[in-house]
């Protein structure tokens, strides 16, 4: 298979089920912005300092190439068959955000992201995550996608959360609570 195919020379780009639709359609921007996520949760996972955290990072790499494909497939036209995003992966989410959270210190204003290069790393992916969010909501409002694509998406921004409160415990990184000047 060659990297280079020549079909999109002129501003399209093919779905899977062969459907061209514009470079700068909305599901092209939706599963892109999963692709820089899934390159940013990479990064993440490189700069992790615990084994079982970059194992899960693999696990969630997983998952955000299958949610990609998903959306990427015209389903009209699509004869493949694709692998799903299940509830289990988002229980994997939730279970990891509950155990993080039990050593946490309660929240009791928002924090400014920063405090560490890899504390940093994780509100970046938070934020590319949310980005996704949104526009594989606009999509929604298009194409009928499962509702555990939404779902998992959500749970993991509030994973990438937690996950970088947790490395700036482990860090010793400080948490600077936003004060609003009123």
């Amino acid at each position: 298979m060659k990297v280079y195919t020549r079909k999109g020379d002129k501003g399209t780009t093919g779905l899977i089920g062969g459907t061209r639709v514009p470079k700068y359609s909305l599901r092209i921007e939706a599963y892109g912005t999963v692709d820089e996520l899934n390159s940013y949760i990479g990064l993440l996972r490189d700069k992790t300092i615990n084994n079982n955290f970059k194992k899960g990072l693999i696990e969630i790499q997983d998952r955000l190439f299958t949610l990609g494909s998903l959306l990427a497939e015209d389903k009209s036209k699509s004869k493949m068959t694709l692998p799903q995003i299940h509830q289990t992966d988002i229980d994997f989410l939730e279970q990891s955000i509950d155990k993080m959270e039990e050593e946490l210190p309660p929240m009791k204003s928002f924090i400014l992201p920063g405090g560490h290069e890899t504390v940093s790393f994780c509100h970046i992916s938070r934020c590319v995550c949310r980005r996704a969010e949104r526009l594989v909501t606009a999509l929604s409002e298009e194409v009928k996608l499962d509702e555990l694509i939404l779902a998992y998406l959500n749970r993991l921004s509030d994973y990438l959360f937690v996950y970088g409160r947790y490395l700036s415990l482990k860090l010793n990184a400080e948490e600077i609570p936003w004060k609003p000047k009123v």
